[in-house]
């Protein structure tokens, strides 16, 4: 199965751009299922997800998140989703503290005992059900999105009733994750996405509201609509008169919101956008330099070798050659 996230689009071209699926779509995100087990009392799972954002949903009893980033263990009871919206070593466990015995491999269970734990009975005392994904940056990404997601975000189980049908999907998900009939890898896989992606669109909408950053952005209206021009066709020669037309602004308004917001010119923006999309196509295609160049709106290979290059400290033909050597490996941490 194809384990790379799919936000597979069926809006009209009428409608306006939908800028989280372009991202989500851009960075390239691969899908795992990382674990879904009853961790017993007493017992921990390391996860050493440096190159990845990823979720843990507790179905049942209590847990907590150790991590470097974390000023005392994040704790979660039934019902909660703790996403980790950039990469960091943590382990999750079913007590609030820690020894350092209990640095262990993911999917490993550590007991008290040197002996291998016994799955715990669904009514063992301090126990816990954890179902835990993981989506990986085959590339890391340039877009500013990803630098300012929190290190931490967590959805609690009773306010999921406000966010729709989410409440339902952590159900469906938990009967699937312990019947395990027909399909239901397909329906686990396909419930995380949904659970993350609302989880992702929760810290836009809550992002919004601070004084700056891209969710800050794009919570302006006017700004919005210049932004999805450019995702829309990042190969066009866009200029900022263009965009401003768009925008239904000043090219002076538009730039010092830009500005305000993101620390850059609208320009800057459409440069990350299109390298950002060009890091996807030398991953994912055969396409030659020259075609890649087009389609990101450059009009030669050499153009936009040099721009590549001076971005990301790498030529187009080197990145490839350095993900060609890694794409033999099914799933990459660190």
């Amino acid at each position: 199965m194809d384990n790379r996230l799919l936000f597979m689009s069926t809006r009209p071209a009428v409608r306006t751009m939908d800028l989280l699926t372009d991202l989500l779509q851009q960075a390239g995100l691969r899908r795992r299922l990382l674990d879904s087990r009853r961790l017993a009392a007493g017992s921990a799972l390391q996860f050493p997800c440096e190159r990845s954002l990823g979720l843990h949903v507790v179905t049942q009893g209590q847990a907590w998140v150790h991590a470097p980033s974390l000023d005392e263990p994040l704790a979660l009871a039934a019902g909660d989703i703790a996403v980790m919206a950039r990469g960091c070593h943590h382990v999750l466990a079913t007590q609030p503290a820690l020894r350092a015995r209990q640095a262990i491999p993911m999917a490993t269970v550590w007991a008290p005992s040197d002996d291998e734990a016994a799955p715990a009975t669904s009514d063992e005392p301090g126990s816990s059900q954890v179902i835990s994904g993981a989506y990986q940056f085959w590339n890391e990404p340039l877009h500013p999105f990803f630098r300012e997601l929190p290190a931490w975000f967590v959805l609690r189980g009773d306010s999921l009733p406000r966010l729709g049908p989410l409440a339902l999907t952590v159900s469906l998900l938990d009967e699937e994750a312990k019947q395990r009939r027909l399909g239901a890898d397909t329906i686990v896989h396909g419930l995380l996405d949904v659970i993350f992606t609302y989880a992702l669109r929760e810290i836009v909408a809550r992002s919004g509201t601070n004084a700056g950053g891209w969710s800050h952005a794009v919570a302006d209206a006017a700004v919005r609509r210049a932004v999805a021009a450019m995702h829309e066709d990042c190969a066009h020669p866009w200029t900022l008169e263009e965009l401003a037309a768009r925008a239904g602004l000043s090219r002076s308004v538009l730039a010092e919101r830009f500005r305000s917001a993101m620390g850059d010119t609208p320009l800057a923006y459409l440069r990350t956008v299109r390298l950002q999309k060009a890091m996807r196509l030398l991953s994912e295609t055969s396409h030659h330099l020259e075609q890649v160049a087009r389609e990101v709106g450059y009009q030669d290979a050499f153009g936009f070798s040099k721009v590549f290059k001076r971005t990301l400290g790498l030529s187009p033909r080197e990145f490839r050659q350095r993900d060609a050597g890694e794409q033999a490996q099914p799933w990459r941490f660190g």
